[in-house]
């Protein structure tokens, strides 16, 4: 698989591009280009330099226009800025990509790419390589016009030791038919990781399952740590988590299963979700969500959305939620309007007037913590508690519940 990773390990400079357009406005497109920023610095690259383009819709042919993209080669071929990568912070067509490349000519990411070859990086387990590698192989496949160069060497047969191309057959041709048998064989393995998976989830009893979801880098695995009291890796970078971890929690003798899962982001692309479906599994099969916002962040609200959209793509059916707002601790919020969460450029507010807003609609389905302080944690585990309560109550005779708490 290692032939598939795009970007390199070593520190390497960039530039990033972005667009302004009727449906993604400066500001978005300010906060979008922070975050593919903080996406390469997780890839050990350095951003030199941002360049926007205000435009109708992406070019067809060259996604910025011809003015831009000479704009653009200019300032990489200035020897003192050292560039050798430009990122893209939308998906680009296979045409799109080969047509800037030919141009620029140095390597050219997409958003996508970036955050598959991340999760290249982040991945530890056969289960998680297994899932990204799928995602890398569906993403080149029709790319492969610009790559088939690195797949060059695989043409005499690959892991079976027979030659795959016949006659007449272009290199093109060998190494798609390549990469489909590769695509197939992935799937099988996914299959039977989802068979144990389920195997595994089916032997938990009658245990109520939680799950944690939320926008990449909120502070999930933090949360995990402090109410399991075991160690999952997590650091301030994006998706440290790429695995669902499983752990037994005990709140005032009532026990849970708590599940930390692999952090979403804006524009996913869709060969993830589609690979990581077995990981989202313990999302689907969950008796309660709760949904980690990182409320220092300026775009929270937005990633609230994403998070919340994006579960309503998975998860089919209504689950029982409760929000936690992480991160008060480094909470600086400008004053917004209650409506409009727009910066307005006043003075800074607290937390207890941001909370009037649409979150007081929340009423008791939200807590406000910081997992890296430990404030405001008693408050969560009691809200917890009651709502796995609820769950078990509902699914068990009464007598039951009683019963347990009593033997425990």
């Amino acid at each position: 698989m290692k032939e598939f990773i795009l970007t390199t390990t070593t520190s390497e400079n960039a530039i990033l591009v972005g667009l302004i357009t009727p449906e993604q406005n400066e500001l978005k497109s300010k906060e979008y280009l922070d975050e593919l920023e903080f996406l390469a610095t997780t890839a050990g690259i350095v951003s030199v330099k941002r360049f926007t383009q205000r435009v109708e819709f992406p070019h067809p042919v060259t996604f910025v226009g011809s003015g831009k993209l000479q704009e653009i080669k200019a300032f990489v071929e200035d020897e003192d800025h050292a560039v050798s990568l430009v990122i893209f912070d939308d998906e680009l067509s296979p045409k799109q990509l080969r047509n800037i490349e030919a141009e620029l000519k140095v390597r050219i990411l997409d958003r996508t790419a970036l955050i598959l070859d991340i999760f290249a990086s982040r991945a530890q387990t056969a289960h998680a390589k297994t899932q990204v590698e799928l995602a890398q192989y569906n993403y080149m496949l029709p790319r492969l016009k610009r790559l088939w160069t690195h797949l060059e060497r695989q043409s005499g047969g690959g892991s079976s030791g027979f030659r795959m191309r016949g006659p007449g057959e272009t290199q093109l041709e060998t190494d798609r038919r390549i990469i489909l048998t590769k695509i197939a064989k992935l799937k099988e393995d996914l299959k039977e990781i989802d068979r144990q998976k389920a195997v595994q989830r089916s032997n938990r009893g009658k245990l109520v399952r939680v799950a944690l979801v939320g926008y990449t880098n909120v502070g999930k695995s933090t949360l995990m740590n402090l109410l399991s009291k075991s160690e999952v890796f997590a650091e301030n970078k994006l998706f440290a988590t790429l695995d669902t971890t499983v752990r037994k929690i005990t709140i005032q003798n009532l026990a849970f299963l708590l599940s930390d899962t692999v952090g979403f982001i804006r524009k996913l692309p869709t060969e993830l979700i589609e690979s990581f479906k077995s990981t989202l599994d313990e999302v689907r099969e969950a008796d309660l969500l709760v949904h980690v916002v990182d409320i220092s962040h300026p775009a929270f609200e937005e990633q609230y959305e994403v998070v919340t959209q994006t579960l309503n793509e998975i998860v089919k059916e209504r689950k029982p939620a409760l929000i936690v707002f992480n991160k008060i601790d480094a909470f600086s919020y400008i004053e917004k309007d209650a409506d409009d969460l727009t910066p307005s450029g006043k003075e800074n507010i607290s937390l207890d007037e941001l909370k009037k807003t649409w979150m007081s609609r929340l009423e008791e389905n939200c807590v406000f913590v910081s997992a890296q302080k430990k404030q405001n944690i008693d408050e969560l585990k009691i809200l917890l508690y009651q709502k796995v309560k609820e769950i078990h109550v509902q699914r068990f005779p009464y007598n039951d519940f009683l019963y347990q708490e009593i033997n425990e």
